[in-house]
């Protein structure tokens, strides 16, 4: 599922827009979760950090899309954006925002199957993140800073380059989910990812970020085989 973001003072526009995502979700198959908010402001005010994509008005009262996409890239260096307008002299401005493209109004659905389409190949070959809900929210954690996860207590703690983060998930969940990511499940109570590890002697696995973690008697043949194989194709 993907979480699509609709930034327009504009609520016709923005019901159009809404519309002509559902159909592509329809068509395509593709989930998507939408939000909608009124004003650059009430975007910031209330931003979600698990957005992966934001169309944003350029043109807009009490915050504009430019002021709200610097303010976004304060919040969130990964998100999307599509920058909507209907003079094209002001989309030229979003790319210092890393803006995806922009779409000048109005919108016919062919352009909108094309962006979205064009958008979601990239996103599938970017920086792979997960989702992550504990009691402060939900957040984005980027697979590539993700050592391992390990259980802690009754939900999983993440060990990352950015700290270590509380999960409510169970470990089964966590392993199906980072299993297309070069992660094993070398203990009972550790899911480890193959990038980091950097030694493994008997049965304590040594990771580069210096951090230790055990795999277990009864999984140890099966993880210095998957080890081998997941080296042998960074060679």
């Amino acid at each position: 599922m993907y979480h699509i973001a609709i930034c327009d003072d504009e609520i016709e526009f923005v019901s159009e827009l809404e519309d002509l995502l559902k159909r592509y979700s329809g068509e395509t198959g593709i989930e998507l979760m939408i939000a909608e908010y009124r004003n650059g402001q009430e975007l910031i005010e209330n931003y979600d950090t698990t957005t992966d994509l934001i169309f944003l008005d350029i043109q807009m009262n009490k915050m504009d899309g430019l002021t709200a996409a610097g303010k976004i890239r304060e919040l969130d260096e990964e998100v999307s954006i599509i920058f909507l307008t209907s003079l094209k002299q002001y989309a030229l401005e979003g790319y210092q925002y890393q803006a995806v493209n922009y779409i000048i109004k109005p919108m016919k659905y062919i352009r909108l199957k094309t962006e979205m389409n064009s958008w979601i190949e990239r996103h599938r070959h970017k920086n792979p993140y997960i989702v992550v809900q504990n009691d402060r929210g939900s957040f984005k954690v980027a697979v590539s800073k993700l050592h391992y996860v390990e259980t802690y207590k009754r939900n999983l703690l993440l060990h990352t380059d950015d700290g270590d983060v509380i999960c409510y998930k169970n470990m089964k969940e966590m392993e199906k989910e980072l299993s297309l990511y070069g992660f094993f499940r070398c203990h009972v109570g550790f899911l480890v990812n193959l990038s980091f590890v950097k030694n493994v002697e008997k049965l304590d696995v040594e990771l580069t970020s210096g951090e230790t973690v055990y795999v277990s008697k009864p999984k140890r043949k099966k993880f210095m085989e998957v080890l081998a194989g997941y080296w042998g194709k960074m060679l």
